[in-house]
């Protein structure tokens, strides 16, 4: 797992670790909602391997990847050292169901394509009820793209919703949306379909720091 990273994020009291402890982010699913269903294991896995697994076996996938020698599959981020947020950024080689999801791919990027190095995917955000609508989604998205810049990404990619081309509900926020990315410096590449952009950040430029 990856050494620790702090840095000040929205507010007096905001940091983020890219090194996060199992505990930190068990806090941050809670034990209502989909996040603690999904335990961000929906892109790590098609549906084959997803449907035989419990929520139990989920949770214990997750223990595993923050304990695996290399980059931590996310960042944390901690508001007066309550855990508060969560987001999933990885290499595109982790997320086999992006390989062949029509939300998920541009059209320079042939479908079932496993390996593209350096394209890392930010894939989810989770944020605790009464910490929501402050910003931290942004804190978040900083810290991934500085993740995944110092694991030696050149791109960072993601696949937010679009509210402004059609009514997105609520459970498709974790996702982000365009006008989060768009403030970080992405810029939407396709729009594989109504609601949805691919977006993308190339770091070599300097944004998002």
């Amino acid at each position: 797992m990856a050494g620790s990273t702090g840095a000040r994020g929205g507010g007096d009291g905001m940091l983020t670790t890219s090194s996060p402890a199992f505990e930190d982010v068990a806090a941050v699913m809670g034990t209502r909602g989909d996040a603690s269903r999904c335990w961000c294991q929906f892109f790590r896995l098609t549906n084959a391997a997803m449907r035989p697994l419990a929520v139990d076996d989920l949770r214990e996938r997750m223990r595993t990847d923050l304990a695996t020698d290399g980059p931590s599959p996310g960042v944390v981020a901690t508001l007066d050292g309550e855990p508060v947020g969560w987001c999933a950024v990885a290499p595109w080689s982790a997320y086999p169901r992006l390989w062949t999801s029509p939300s998920a791919l541009g059209a320079d990027v042939e479908r079932g394509s496993s390996q593209r190095d350096g394209v890392w995917s930010v894939t989810c955000f989770v944020v605790r009820p009464g910490h929501r609508r402050r910003g931290l989604a942004r804190t978040l998205l900083r810290a991934a793209v500085e993740h995944a810049r110092s694991h030696g990404a050149h791109t960072v990619e993601a696949y937010p919703v679009d509210p402004g081309t059609r009514r997105v509900s609520s459970n498709e926020l974790y996702h982000g949306t365009v006008s989060l990315f768009e403030g970080a410096g992405f810029t939407v590449v396709s729009s594989p379909r109504p609601g949805r952009a691919v977006v993308r950040l190339a770091l070599a430029d300097g944004a998002a720091r």
